[in-house]
């Protein structure tokens, strides 16, 4: 993944922000909506593409965008930095190919260990019990 083609391909809006600020909130628009489309992206192959589409299939639009929003601070730069980044760590997270997980037996003295353990312990419980009177 460049990240550079990508960051060159995003859309960026600023949006007036909710929450907890007074009047500044009600004057600036400081939070920061990035859209980055997938469809279109030149950043990726064919089938990096694919595997986003298929991972990030519940975040992506119908129009084929990621959308994702910050207003954590109320500095707008701060948020467009932060928003970017997620964006970046997103799609890196979900490029990534999983390794396929090899099935293994366990070893002969783990085996063993196990059996020992087991009986040891149904040695301490049958001790624990009052003798059979016959």
């Amino acid at each position: 993944m460049e990240s550079e083609q990508v960051i060159k391909e995003l859309r960026f809006k600023a949006i007036r922000s909710s929450g907890p600020g007074g009047q500044h909130v009600n004057k600036s628009s400081s939070k920061i909506e990035v859209q980055f489309n997938i469809e279109n992206s030149e950043a990726f192959s064919e089938k990096e593409r694919e595997r986003l589409r298929d991972r990030l299939a519940k975040r992506i639009t119908s129009d084929g965008l990621i959308i994702l929003q910050c207003g954590e601070t109320r500095s707008q730069h701060r948020n467009k930095a932060i928003v970017v980044q997620r964006l970046l760590d997103l799609l890196a997270q979900n490029l990534k190919v999983k390794k396929k997980r090899k099935k293994t037996k366990p070893s002969k003295t783990a085996i063993e260990k196990r059996l020992k353990v087991k009986k040891q312990q149904a040695l301490k419980k049958s001790s624990r019990r009052p003798p059979k009177i016959e």
